[in-house]
């Protein structure tokens, strides 16, 4: 009886044993078709049935590091719905189930770093090199989040340890040089940094920069027009290379940069803008009426553009009251004063056009609007003297006064400030009484 108690006991354990070593294998099947439906998902970029599919996976398996490291990638895919933070926690959790793995810290540092948080992404980039510190890669990546995070010279120290063939490195380091004053040597790694890659936009950005900074205005042309060839499909690339020329004081050339991209296709109100521009200061210096009329034509065009900017309807309204035509012009300029960001030349422009139209209202809110946006203005006394006038000219004695006593401020010996003074209080006083202590 005993023997045959302890052969059941016996079976009855292999039998637990069995069912338990079927569940444990049915656990992983499922877990493996999961990973797999994930894998599947994420690679038709169906992220959110990826997510369900690892997330599964992560219930089966919570020790799976290559799970949470599946899920977290595809949050990180989904960094426009604002799912970095969920990438970021998931990278953590990998990294800390599998502490020799580099690939989570990598990617924790990429997360961090999109996140703009790069103290903690020097921190995952320096665990993954304290695990492998001859990842190129990752030693680049945290020598820039060094940058990043205004340490400077580390930045610096790490570049010196890349690989001397990779370009990005030279250029990263050239910018970290000239952070540091040493604009030579900053020129020397740039260089080397397109030798290597001469397409690498970045470090010939800082190289234009730098020329421009010296005065090596042919370098800086040469730099601008090599980054108009790479990027062709960027305006502000060909518009930088007119504008050099403009400078220059070569218009034809800057004129011909603006018609070329224009024959190409890129029909951009920056073009017409600049474009407009040139033709508007070689009109005026050489008071020539024809390229008045290209200023006033091309910037009509880019004025009518959706989302003209303030500065581009300033540029119109000056154009056309350089050919005479003043209620185009205040039309133009009241555009630019309503659109935001105002630009402020815009209210000193309208302001004149607006006082030769008589509406001097009109004209005194513009300069007011104008002294209330600038933080330093240059010509105070001047625009306050006007201030003054326009308000006597709408019997607006108390804002007057004001602005006489702002401009004598400024100038105490303004003659034109002393004599709407007078003026002021007379009209102030019926008695014709006069304030003598501000007089002298």
């Amino acid at each position: 009886m005993t023997k045959t108690i302890a052969v059941v006991g016996l079976l009855a354990m292999g039998l637990a044993g069995a069912v338990l070593a079927g569940q444990v294998a049915g656990r992983q099947r499922d877990y493996q078709a999961l990973l797999v439906r994930g894998d599947d998902a994420l690679g038709k970029d169906e992220t959110f049935d990826a997510i369900e599919a690892y997330s599964g996976a992560i219930a089966l398996r919570p020790d799976s590091m290559l799970a949470y490291l599946r899920r977290g990638e595809t949050y990180r895919r989904r960094a426009d719905r604002g799912d970095l933070e969920a990438a970021a926690r998931d990278f953590r959790r990998a990294a800390s189930l599998d502490r020799l793995a580099t690939r989570p810290l990598e990617e924790l540092g990429d997360v961090t770093y999109q996140l703009q948080r790069y103290d903690r992404a020097v921190d995952a980039y320096e665990r993954s090199m304290r695990i492998d510190d001859r990842a190129a890669r990752i030693c680049y990546k945290l020598a820039l989040a060094r940058y990043r995070n205004a340490d400077i010279d580390g930045a610096l120290a790490q570049t010196v340890r890349l690989d001397d063939r990779i370009a990005d490195a030279y250029c990263l380091m050239g910018v970290c040089l000239r952070e540091k004053g040493r604009t030579s040597d900053a020129l020397r790694a740039l260089q080397k940094a397109v030798a290597l890659s001469p397409a690498l936009i970045p470090a010939r950005e800082e190289l234009a920069d730098i020329f421009a900074a010296v005065d090596r205005r042919a370098d800086h042309l040469e730099q601008l027009q090599l980054l108009a060839s790479l990027d062709r499909g960027h305006a502000a690339r060909t518009i930088a290379v007119a504008l050099a020329h403009a400078r220059a004081r070569r218009f034809d050339a800057a004129v011909t940069t603006l018609v070329g991209a224009l024959e190409r296709g890129l029909d951009d109100g920056a073009v017409y803008q600049a474009l407009g521009q040139i033709w508007l200061e070689t009109a005026l210096a050489r008071g020539d009426r024809v390229e008045l009329g290209r200023a006033r034509e091309a910037l009509e065009r880019a004025a009518s553009m959706p989302g003209a900017t303030s500065e581009i309807l300033m540029l119109s309204g000056r154009a056309a009251l350089e050919e005479g035509d003043v209620k185009t012009a205040e039309r133009r300029l009241q555009g630019a004063i309503a659109r935001f960001p105002i630009e402020p030349g815009a209210l000193l422009l309208f302001a004149t056009v607006a006082e030769r139209q008589n509406h001097f209202d009109d004209a005194r809110r513009a300069l007011l609007d104008y002294e209330a946006l600038v933080v330093d203005d240059a010509d105070f006394v001047g625009h306050a003297t006007k201030i003054a006038a326009l308000s006597a000219r709408v019997a607006d004695q108390a804002t007057a006064a004001e602005w006489i006593r702002r401009g004598l401020d400024r100038d105490p010996q303004s003659a034109q400030l002393q004599a709407l003074a007078r003026v002021n209080a007379g009209a102030s006083d019926p008695s014709g009484r006069v304030d003598r202590r501000r007089e002298n």
